[in-house]
Protein backbone atom coordinates (compact mmCIF):
# COMPACT_ATOMS: atom_id res chain seq x y z
CA UNK A 1 0.00 0.00 0.00
CA UNK A 2 2.81 2.68 0.68
CA UNK A 3 4.27 1.88 -2.60
CA UNK A 4 1.04 2.09 -4.11
CA UNK A 5 0.69 5.65 -2.52
CA UNK A 6 4.11 6.67 -3.55
CA UNK A 7 3.44 5.74 -7.20
CA UNK A 8 0.29 7.42 -7.33
CA UNK A 9 1.65 10.73 -5.75
CA UNK A 10 4.66 10.50 -8.06
CA UNK A 11 2.46 10.18 -11.05
CA UNK A 12 0.83 13.33 -9.95
CA UNK A 13 3.65 15.47 -9.13
CA UNK A 14 4.87 14.42 -12.45
CA UNK A 15 1.64 15.40 -14.13
CA UNK A 16 1.80 18.46 -12.25
CA UNK A 17 5.40 19.26 -13.27
CA UNK A 18 4.02 18.67 -17.25
CA UNK A 19 1.51 21.40 -16.44
CA UNK A 20 3.95 23.56 -15.13
CA UNK A 21 6.82 22.80 -18.37
CA UNK A 22 3.28 23.52 -20.70
CA UNK A 23 2.30 26.92 -19.30
CA UNK A 24 6.52 27.93 -19.37
CA UNK A 25 6.50 26.90 -23.07
CA UNK A 26 3.23 28.76 -23.52
CA UNK A 27 4.12 31.70 -21.74
CA UNK A 28 7.73 31.81 -24.06
CA UNK A 29 5.37 31.31 -27.02
CA UNK A 30 3.10 34.30 -25.93
CA UNK A 31 6.49 36.50 -25.52
CA UNK A 32 7.98 35.85 -28.81
CA UNK A 33 5.10 36.98 -30.16
CA UNK A 34 5.14 40.26 -28.36
CA UNK A 35 8.36 40.69 -29.16
CA UNK A 36 8.03 40.26 -32.67
CA UNK A 37 5.27 42.50 -32.53
CA UNK A 38 7.49 45.49 -30.85
CA UNK A 39 10.18 44.61 -33.98
CA UNK A 40 6.89 45.02 -36.68
CA UNK A 41 6.13 48.67 -34.54
CA UNK A 42 9.43 49.63 -34.39
CA UNK A 43 9.90 48.84 -38.14
CA UNK A 44 6.55 50.82 -38.98
CA UNK A 45 7.75 53.63 -37.26
CA UNK A 46 11.13 54.04 -38.70
CA UNK A 47 9.79 53.33 -42.69
CA UNK A 48 7.42 56.15 -42.29
CA UNK A 49 10.12 58.51 -41.33
CA UNK A 50 12.25 57.49 -44.09
CA UNK A 51 9.71 57.88 -46.77
CA UNK A 52 9.41 61.62 -44.87
CA UNK A 53 13.73 62.71 -44.69
CA UNK A 54 14.76 60.19 -46.78
CA UNK A 55 17.47 58.70 -43.87
CA UNK A 56 18.12 55.02 -44.21
CA UNK A 57 16.72 52.79 -41.89
CA UNK A 58 18.95 51.57 -39.10
CA UNK A 59 17.26 47.70 -39.00
CA UNK A 60 19.71 46.67 -36.04
CA UNK A 61 19.08 49.59 -33.54
CA UNK A 62 14.99 48.92 -34.31
CA UNK A 63 16.25 45.46 -33.54
CA UNK A 64 17.47 46.27 -30.38
CA UNK A 65 15.66 49.16 -29.53
CA UNK A 66 12.14 46.65 -29.35
CA UNK A 67 13.80 43.52 -28.03
CA UNK A 68 15.13 45.59 -25.06
CA UNK A 69 12.23 45.19 -23.12
CA UNK A 70 12.02 41.33 -23.41
CA UNK A 71 14.45 39.33 -21.40
CA UNK A 72 15.71 36.51 -22.54
CA UNK A 73 14.55 36.95 -26.50
CA UNK A 74 16.91 37.22 -29.20
CA UNK A 75 15.53 38.61 -32.72
CA UNK A 76 16.13 39.77 -36.22
CA UNK A 77 14.97 40.96 -39.58
CA UNK A 78 15.36 38.26 -42.36
CA UNK A 79 15.65 38.97 -46.12
CA UNK A 80 14.38 36.53 -48.75
CA UNK A 81 17.01 37.29 -50.87
CA UNK A 82 19.88 38.04 -47.95
CA UNK A 83 19.33 36.10 -45.39
CA UNK A 84 19.99 37.85 -42.03
CA UNK A 85 19.69 41.47 -42.55
CA UNK A 86 19.68 42.55 -38.78
CA UNK A 87 20.55 40.55 -35.15
CA UNK A 88 20.37 41.72 -31.76
CA UNK A 89 20.09 39.81 -28.55
CA UNK A 90 20.15 42.80 -26.20
CA UNK A 91 19.65 41.13 -22.49
CA UNK A 92 21.96 38.65 -22.93
CA UNK A 93 23.64 37.50 -19.52
CA UNK A 94 27.05 37.36 -20.99
CA UNK A 95 29.26 39.73 -21.49
CA UNK A 96 27.07 42.31 -23.01
CA UNK A 97 24.81 42.40 -25.70
CA UNK A 98 25.29 39.67 -28.29
CA UNK A 99 25.63 40.62 -31.86
CA UNK A 100 26.89 37.98 -33.37
CA UNK A 101 24.19 35.71 -35.45
CA UNK A 102 23.22 31.95 -34.07
CA UNK A 103 24.60 29.98 -36.79
CA UNK A 104 23.64 26.62 -34.57
CA UNK A 105 19.69 27.93 -35.29
CA UNK A 106 20.19 29.23 -38.79
CA UNK A 107 18.42 26.16 -40.40
CA UNK A 108 15.42 26.53 -37.95
CA UNK A 109 15.50 30.45 -38.40
CA UNK A 110 15.38 30.24 -41.97
CA UNK A 111 12.48 27.66 -42.59
CA UNK A 112 10.14 29.48 -39.94
CA UNK A 113 10.62 32.91 -42.32
CA UNK A 114 9.76 31.18 -45.18
CA UNK A 115 6.78 29.23 -44.15
CA UNK A 116 6.03 33.09 -43.12
CA UNK A 117 6.40 34.35 -46.08
CA UNK A 118 4.34 31.91 -48.00
CA UNK A 119 1.67 31.98 -46.07
CA UNK A 120 1.72 35.70 -44.66
CA UNK A 121 0.55 35.18 -41.14
CA UNK A 122 3.21 34.57 -38.15
CA UNK A 123 3.80 31.21 -37.78
CA UNK A 124 5.46 29.39 -34.48
CA UNK A 125 8.16 26.80 -34.31
CA UNK A 126 8.68 24.55 -31.38
CA UNK A 127 11.74 22.46 -31.19
CA UNK A 128 11.89 20.46 -27.78
CA UNK A 129 14.74 18.31 -26.03
CA UNK A 130 15.32 16.77 -22.74
CA UNK A 131 16.65 19.89 -21.28
CA UNK A 132 14.73 22.94 -23.05
CA UNK A 133 12.84 23.65 -25.40
CA UNK A 134 13.46 26.14 -28.48
CA UNK A 135 11.11 28.59 -29.79
CA UNK A 136 11.19 30.01 -33.13
CA UNK A 137 8.37 32.91 -34.58
CA UNK A 138 8.50 34.81 -37.47
CA UNK A 139 6.25 37.69 -39.00
CA UNK A 140 5.47 39.36 -41.81
CA UNK A 141 7.08 43.15 -42.42
CA UNK A 142 5.05 45.14 -44.40
CA UNK A 143 7.44 48.32 -45.73
CA UNK A 144 8.63 49.88 -48.59
CA UNK A 145 11.65 47.07 -49.28
CA UNK A 146 9.60 43.77 -49.88
CA UNK A 147 9.72 39.81 -48.62
CA UNK A 148 11.00 41.13 -45.13
CA UNK A 149 10.22 39.08 -41.99
CA UNK A 150 10.81 39.62 -38.46
CA UNK A 151 11.58 36.90 -36.31
CA UNK A 152 12.22 36.42 -32.41
CA UNK A 153 13.32 33.22 -30.80
CA UNK A 154 13.88 31.99 -27.27
CA UNK A 155 14.44 29.07 -25.24
CA UNK A 156 12.30 27.42 -22.15
CA UNK A 157 14.74 24.98 -19.76
CA UNK A 158 11.61 22.82 -19.27
CA UNK A 159 14.50 20.46 -16.46
CA UNK A 160 15.87 23.42 -15.14
CA UNK A 161 14.45 26.19 -12.69
CA UNK A 162 12.44 26.69 -9.60
CA UNK A 163 9.62 24.02 -10.97
CA UNK A 164 12.31 21.41 -11.55
CA UNK A 165 13.75 22.20 -8.52
CA UNK A 166 10.58 21.53 -6.48
CA UNK A 167 9.49 19.10 -8.66
CA UNK A 168 13.09 17.10 -7.44
CA UNK A 169 12.64 17.96 -3.92
CA UNK A 170 8.90 16.65 -3.75
CA UNK A 171 10.03 13.15 -5.01
CA UNK A 172 12.93 13.41 -2.49
CA UNK A 173 10.69 13.88 0.42
CA UNK A 174 8.23 11.67 -0.99
CA UNK A 175 10.88 9.00 -0.97
CA UNK A 176 12.15 9.34 2.05
CA UNK A 177 9.06 9.40 3.57
CA UNK A 178 8.53 5.97 2.03
CA UNK A 179 11.29 4.58 2.83
CA UNK A 180 11.27 5.18 6.28
CA UNK A 181 7.77 4.56 6.85
CA UNK A 182 8.81 1.07 5.18
CA UNK A 183 12.11 0.56 7.92
CA UNK A 184 9.75 1.99 10.38
CA UNK A 185 7.13 -0.78 10.12
CA UNK A 186 9.36 -3.28 8.92
CA UNK A 187 11.28 -2.59 12.52
CA UNK A 188 7.63 -2.63 14.50
CA UNK A 189 6.37 -5.66 13.13
CA UNK A 190 9.80 -7.13 13.26
CA UNK A 191 9.71 -6.37 17.33
CA UNK A 192 6.23 -7.77 17.13
CA UNK A 193 6.51 -11.50 15.42
CA UNK A 194 9.85 -12.10 17.94
CA UNK A 195 7.21 -10.80 20.97
CA UNK A 196 4.45 -13.12 19.81
CA UNK A 197 7.13 -15.48 19.10
CA UNK A 198 8.20 -15.87 22.35
CA UNK A 199 5.01 -16.10 23.42
CA UNK A 200 4.31 -18.83 21.74
CA UNK A 201 7.07 -20.80 22.63
CA UNK A 202 6.25 -20.30 26.93
CA UNK A 203 2.96 -21.35 25.99
CA UNK A 204 4.05 -24.41 23.81
CA UNK A 205 6.64 -25.32 26.52
CA UNK A 206 6.39 -28.48 28.91
CA UNK A 207 5.27 -27.85 32.11
CA UNK A 208 6.30 -30.60 34.18
CA UNK A 209 5.09 -28.94 37.64
CA UNK A 210 1.18 -29.87 36.61
CA UNK A 211 0.27 -25.99 35.91
CA UNK A 212 -2.35 -25.67 33.27
CA UNK A 213 -1.31 -22.17 31.81
CA UNK A 214 2.42 -21.20 32.55
CA UNK A 215 2.85 -17.41 33.92
CA UNK A 216 4.12 -15.08 31.01
CA UNK A 217 6.29 -12.18 31.29
CA UNK A 218 5.28 -9.13 29.84
CA UNK A 219 6.66 -8.04 26.44
CA UNK A 220 6.83 -4.61 26.85
CA UNK A 221 4.39 -3.79 24.44
CA UNK A 222 1.14 -2.45 25.68
CA UNK A 223 -1.35 -4.15 23.25
CA UNK A 224 0.41 -7.49 23.90
CA UNK A 225 0.48 -6.85 27.75
CA UNK A 226 -3.14 -6.77 27.79
CA UNK A 227 -3.35 -9.87 26.58
CA UNK A 228 -0.34 -11.34 28.56
CA UNK A 229 -2.37 -10.09 31.76
CA UNK A 230 -5.65 -11.75 30.31
CA UNK A 231 -3.71 -15.21 29.92
CA UNK A 232 -1.82 -15.12 33.16
CA UNK A 233 -5.46 -14.26 35.27
CA UNK A 234 -7.02 -17.23 33.46
CA UNK A 235 -4.05 -19.60 34.81
CA UNK A 236 -4.83 -18.54 37.67
CA UNK A 237 -8.48 -18.75 38.21
CA UNK A 238 -7.90 -22.22 36.59
CA UNK A 239 -5.69 -23.25 38.80
CA UNK A 240 -7.32 -22.62 41.56
CA UNK A 241 -10.62 -24.07 40.32
CA UNK A 242 -8.46 -27.20 39.42
CA UNK A 243 -7.31 -27.33 43.07
CA UNK A 244 -10.53 -26.90 44.54
CA UNK A 245 -12.44 -29.73 42.21
CA UNK A 246 -9.11 -32.13 43.50
CA UNK A 247 -9.68 -30.81 46.98
CA UNK A 248 -13.27 -31.72 46.63
CA UNK A 249 -12.88 -35.14 44.50
CA UNK A 250 -10.36 -35.80 47.23
CA UNK A 251 -12.76 -35.62 50.09
CA UNK A 252 -14.82 -37.48 48.53
CA UNK A 253 -12.90 -40.13 47.26
CA UNK A 254 -11.46 -40.49 51.21
CA UNK A 255 -15.03 -41.42 51.99
CA UNK A 256 -15.20 -43.52 49.85
CA UNK A 257 -12.17 -44.67 50.35
CA UNK A 258 -12.40 -45.47 53.89
CA UNK A 259 -15.68 -47.40 53.70
CA UNK A 260 -14.14 -49.88 51.20
CA UNK A 261 -10.94 -50.13 53.41
CA UNK A 262 -12.93 -50.93 56.69
CA UNK A 263 -15.02 -53.62 54.61
CA UNK A 264 -12.01 -54.86 53.33
CA UNK A 265 -9.75 -55.37 56.36
CA UNK A 266 -13.03 -56.88 58.36
CA UNK A 267 -13.36 -59.52 56.16
CA UNK A 268 -9.40 -60.65 56.94
CA UNK A 269 -9.52 -60.01 60.27
CA UNK A 270 -12.95 -61.74 60.95
CA UNK A 271 -11.23 -64.58 59.12
CA UNK A 272 -8.14 -64.84 61.40
CA UNK A 273 -10.35 -64.44 64.71
CA UNK A 274 -12.24 -67.33 63.36
CA UNK A 275 -9.51 -69.14 63.01
CA UNK A 276 -8.08 -68.73 66.05
CA UNK A 277 -10.61 -69.28 68.49
CA UNK A 278 -11.70 -72.43 66.60
CA UNK A 279 -7.67 -73.59 67.27
CA UNK A 280 -7.76 -72.38 71.00
CA UNK A 281 -11.24 -74.11 71.44
CA UNK A 282 -9.69 -77.67 70.01
CA UNK A 283 -6.68 -77.99 71.74
CA UNK A 284 -5.27 -79.93 69.14
CA UNK A 285 -1.52 -78.95 67.84
CA UNK A 286 -2.24 -79.85 63.90
CA UNK A 287 -5.09 -77.83 63.84
CA UNK A 288 -3.44 -74.99 65.56
CA UNK A 289 -0.78 -75.09 63.24
CA UNK A 290 -3.58 -74.72 60.30
CA UNK A 291 -4.61 -71.78 61.50
CA UNK A 292 -1.94 -70.11 62.30
CA UNK A 293 -0.77 -70.66 58.57
CA UNK A 294 -4.45 -69.03 57.53
CA UNK A 295 -3.94 -66.24 59.79
CA UNK A 296 -0.91 -65.91 57.74
CA UNK A 297 -2.59 -65.61 54.58
CA UNK A 298 -5.02 -63.39 55.96
CA UNK A 299 -2.15 -61.27 56.71
CA UNK A 300 0.08 -61.45 53.42
CA UNK A 301 -3.95 -60.30 51.95
CA UNK A 302 -3.96 -57.33 54.34
CA UNK A 303 -0.50 -56.38 53.93
CA UNK A 304 -0.85 -56.48 49.86
CA UNK A 305 -4.01 -53.83 50.35
CA UNK A 306 -2.12 -51.59 52.44
CA UNK A 307 0.70 -51.69 50.26
CA UNK A 308 -1.42 -50.99 47.46
CA UNK A 309 -3.73 -48.56 49.40
CA UNK A 310 -0.25 -46.28 49.77
CA UNK A 311 0.88 -46.38 46.37
CA UNK A 312 -2.49 -45.17 45.18
CA UNK A 313 -2.88 -42.88 47.91
CA UNK A 314 0.68 -41.36 48.10
CA UNK A 315 1.99 -38.61 46.14
CA UNK A 316 4.62 -39.17 43.90
CA UNK A 317 6.92 -35.89 42.00
CA UNK A 318 6.87 -37.32 37.89
CA UNK A 319 10.91 -37.51 37.15
CA UNK A 320 10.57 -36.88 33.24
CA UNK A 321 13.05 -38.28 31.07
CA UNK A 322 13.67 -39.39 27.33
CA UNK A 323 12.49 -43.22 27.60
CA UNK A 324 12.71 -45.45 24.53
CA UNK A 325 9.52 -46.97 24.46
CA UNK A 326 10.71 -50.23 22.73
CA UNK A 327 12.66 -51.18 25.71
CA UNK A 328 10.19 -50.52 28.10
CA UNK A 329 7.97 -52.48 26.42
CA UNK A 330 10.11 -54.71 26.43
CA UNK A 331 11.51 -55.11 29.79
CA UNK A 332 7.56 -55.29 31.45
CA UNK A 333 7.24 -58.01 28.97
CA UNK A 334 10.16 -60.17 30.07
CA UNK A 335 9.58 -59.62 33.95
CA UNK A 336 6.34 -61.56 33.40
CA UNK A 337 7.59 -64.18 31.19
CA UNK A 338 7.48 -67.03 33.69
CA UNK A 339 4.08 -65.91 35.01
CA UNK A 340 3.16 -66.39 31.20
CA UNK A 341 4.08 -69.87 30.41
CA UNK A 342 2.59 -71.25 33.59
CA UNK A 343 -0.46 -70.31 32.29
CA UNK A 344 0.35 -71.21 28.88
CA UNK A 345 0.07 -67.84 27.50
CA UNK A 346 2.65 -66.22 24.83
CA UNK A 347 3.04 -61.94 24.77
CA UNK A 348 3.11 -60.51 21.67
CA UNK A 349 4.48 -56.68 21.30
CA UNK A 350 3.52 -54.02 18.59
CA UNK A 351 4.71 -50.88 17.39
CA UNK A 352 3.29 -48.20 15.03
CA UNK A 353 4.62 -45.25 14.57
CA UNK A 354 7.36 -44.97 16.66
CA UNK A 355 10.16 -42.48 15.28
CA UNK A 356 13.58 -43.75 15.69
CA UNK A 357 15.34 -40.27 17.15
CA UNK A 358 12.27 -38.29 18.98
CA UNK A 359 11.73 -40.29 22.46
CA UNK A 360 8.80 -38.44 25.13
CA UNK A 361 9.73 -37.52 28.14
CA UNK A 362 7.62 -39.64 30.85
CA UNK A 363 8.60 -41.18 33.85
CA UNK A 364 9.18 -44.69 32.95
CA UNK A 365 9.08 -46.15 36.38
CA UNK A 366 5.30 -45.30 36.93
CA UNK A 367 4.52 -46.30 33.21
CA UNK A 368 6.28 -49.29 33.65
CA UNK A 369 4.18 -50.09 37.07
CA UNK A 370 0.95 -49.29 35.32
CA UNK A 371 1.86 -51.49 32.34
CA UNK A 372 2.93 -54.16 34.72
CA UNK A 373 -0.72 -53.99 36.11
CA UNK A 374 -2.23 -54.22 33.03
CA UNK A 375 -0.63 -57.03 31.49
CA UNK A 376 -0.79 -58.75 35.04
CA UNK A 377 -4.93 -58.31 34.68
CA UNK A 378 -4.62 -59.62 30.56
CA UNK A 379 -2.34 -62.81 32.19
CA UNK A 380 -4.82 -64.04 34.22
CA UNK A 381 -8.05 -63.73 32.55
CA UNK A 382 -6.54 -64.63 29.41
CA UNK A 383 -7.53 -68.71 28.75
CA UNK A 384 -4.53 -71.12 27.84
CA UNK A 385 -2.81 -71.18 24.28
CA UNK A 386 -3.81 -67.75 23.95
CA UNK A 387 -1.50 -64.09 23.02
CA UNK A 388 -1.97 -61.40 25.30
CA UNK A 389 -0.84 -58.14 23.11
CA UNK A 390 1.41 -55.42 24.42
CA UNK A 391 1.14 -52.54 22.07
CA UNK A 392 2.68 -49.08 21.45
CA UNK A 393 1.72 -46.52 18.59
CA UNK A 394 2.20 -42.60 17.84
CA UNK A 395 -0.54 -40.37 16.35
CA UNK A 396 -1.35 -37.26 15.69
CA UNK A 397 -4.33 -36.50 17.33
CA UNK A 398 -5.82 -32.72 17.32
CA UNK A 399 -2.74 -31.41 15.57
CA UNK A 400 -0.59 -32.74 19.18
CA UNK A 401 1.07 -36.01 18.92
CA UNK A 402 0.36 -38.79 21.72
CA UNK A 403 1.84 -42.05 23.07
CA UNK A 404 -0.93 -44.64 23.11
CA UNK A 405 0.45 -48.21 25.33
CA UNK A 406 -2.62 -50.82 24.96
CA UNK A 407 -2.35 -53.72 27.03
CA UNK A 408 -5.13 -56.63 25.16
CA UNK A 409 -6.27 -60.13 25.87
CA UNK A 410 -9.44 -62.44 24.35
CA UNK A 411 -10.48 -63.11 28.17
CA UNK A 412 -14.58 -63.38 29.01
CA UNK A 413 -14.07 -59.34 29.14
CA UNK A 414 -15.42 -56.87 31.80
CA UNK A 415 -18.90 -57.11 32.89
CA UNK A 416 -20.98 -54.46 31.65
CA UNK A 417 -22.02 -53.54 35.09
CA UNK A 418 -18.81 -52.46 36.15
CA UNK A 419 -17.25 -50.79 33.59
CA UNK A 420 -18.49 -47.06 34.68
CA UNK A 421 -16.53 -47.83 37.79
CA UNK A 422 -13.51 -49.73 36.65
CA UNK A 423 -10.89 -46.92 37.74
CA UNK A 424 -12.39 -46.50 41.41
CA UNK A 425 -10.55 -48.20 44.24
CA UNK A 426 -11.32 -51.63 45.24
CA UNK A 427 -13.77 -52.29 41.93
CA UNK A 428 -13.03 -55.97 41.17
CA UNK A 429 -14.06 -58.92 39.08
CA UNK A 430 -11.52 -61.15 40.92
CA UNK A 431 -12.64 -62.84 44.60
CA UNK A 432 -8.68 -62.30 45.38
CA UNK A 433 -8.15 -59.06 43.92
CA UNK A 434 -7.61 -55.49 45.78
CA UNK A 435 -9.00 -53.68 43.42
CA UNK A 436 -6.46 -50.97 43.52
CA UNK A 437 -4.41 -51.94 40.29
CA UNK A 438 -6.74 -49.84 37.83
CA UNK A 439 -7.07 -47.25 39.83
CA UNK A 440 -3.21 -46.53 40.19
CA UNK A 441 -2.81 -47.60 36.37
CA UNK A 442 -5.35 -44.08 36.25
CA UNK A 443 -3.49 -42.24 38.93
CA UNK A 444 -0.27 -42.79 36.38
CA UNK A 445 -1.96 -41.40 33.10
CA UNK A 446 -3.71 -38.23 35.22
CA UNK A 447 -0.11 -37.48 36.79
CA UNK A 448 1.17 -37.39 32.85
CA UNK A 449 -1.61 -35.18 32.35
CA UNK A 450 -3.11 -38.31 30.27
CA UNK A 451 -5.74 -40.79 30.83
CA UNK A 452 -6.53 -44.82 31.13
CA UNK A 453 -9.37 -46.10 29.45
CA UNK A 454 -11.55 -49.28 28.29
CA UNK A 455 -11.69 -49.58 24.46
CA UNK A 456 -15.90 -50.74 24.30
CA UNK A 457 -16.87 -53.04 21.27
CA UNK A 458 -13.09 -54.58 20.33
CA UNK A 459 -13.51 -57.96 19.93
CA UNK A 460 -10.99 -58.56 22.85
CA UNK A 461 -10.42 -56.69 26.28
CA UNK A 462 -8.51 -54.19 25.41
CA UNK A 463 -7.07 -51.23 28.03
CA UNK A 464 -5.00 -48.20 26.76
CA UNK A 465 -3.06 -45.29 28.35
CA UNK A 466 -3.17 -42.07 26.40
CA UNK A 467 -0.50 -39.91 27.37
CA UNK A 468 0.71 -36.77 25.43
CA UNK A 469 3.85 -36.83 23.64
CA UNK A 470 6.18 -34.44 24.73
CA UNK A 471 9.47 -34.52 22.46
CA UNK A 472 12.70 -34.51 23.54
Amino acid sequence: MLLASAAATAYLLFGLYSQSTAVQVSQAELAIGRACRAIIDRYSVSAGQKTTDEKPVDLPRIVSDALSEWPGIEGGIWSNAGGSLAYAFPTYEGSGPKLDFPEAERGSIAVVNAETRQLGRSVVSHRLTRTQALLVQACPLHGPVPGLTAWTMTRAHVNDGPAYSRFLAALGFLAVAVIGSAGFLGHFLYGYARRIARLEAALEAPRSNGSDLVRLEPTGEYELDRLVDALNAAGARLKEAREQAVAAERMAAVGRLSADVAHEIRNPIGAMRLKAENALAAGDPVRAKAALGAILGQIVRVETLLRDLLSLTQTRVLVRTPTDIRSLLAETSQLHEDFARQRGVQIVMHFEGLPPSDRPHIDGEQVRRALENLLLNALQHAPPDSTVSLSARRIIREGAPHLHLLVSDIGKGIEPAMRPRLFEPFVTGRSDGTGLGLAIVNKVAVAHRGMAMFLEGEDATTFMLDLPWQPS
